[in-house]
């Protein structure tokens, strides 16, 4: 069941973010729009719109949403590793996203501090930021 959901999740995940699904909702909305002289603009006429658009809404939060948490953990896998097989780099830093957002923030801002004392930077890993940041 997990392996269905996460191919069919990525799937229409996939589809819903191409110009073709815009295109279609679009073509949609004309015509239900076009429709209204023909029922009366009436409340049933309306209630289709509504009850569809409500419908296809609340199923996309959970496929965008299952489609964002794997991307995001794939994302982290991938920086942990970064972190881990780069010499200079903290391996302290690794699950860091486990901790609460106040936590994170202290982190953060003793980085900026850290960057900030730093003096000398000649010989670090990250020189080459160093010269993309004053480009700014």
């Amino acid at each position: 069941m997990d392996k269905f959901f996460t191919a069919a999740a990525g799937r229409i995940s996939q589809w819903a973010g191409q110009p073709a699904a815009f295109i279609l909702a679009v073509t949609i909305i004309l015509v239900w729009g076009a429709s209204g002289p023909v029922f009366g603009w009436s409340d049933t006429w309306q209630l289709v719109i509504n009850t569809g658009t409500t419908i296809v809404t609340f199923l996309m939060v959970f496929l965008i949403q299952n489609s964002q948490n794997r991307d995001a953990a794939a994302m982290q896998a991938k920086l942990d590793e970064l972190i881990r097989s780069v010499d200079k780099a903290r391996g302290a830093f690794i699950g860091i996203e486990h901790l609460t957002d106040a936590q994170i923030e202290a982190i953060r801002a003793a980085l900026e501090r850290e960057n900030g004392d730093a003096s000398d930077k000649a010989g670090t890993a990250d020189d080459s930021v160093e010269t993309l940041l004053e480009r700014r």
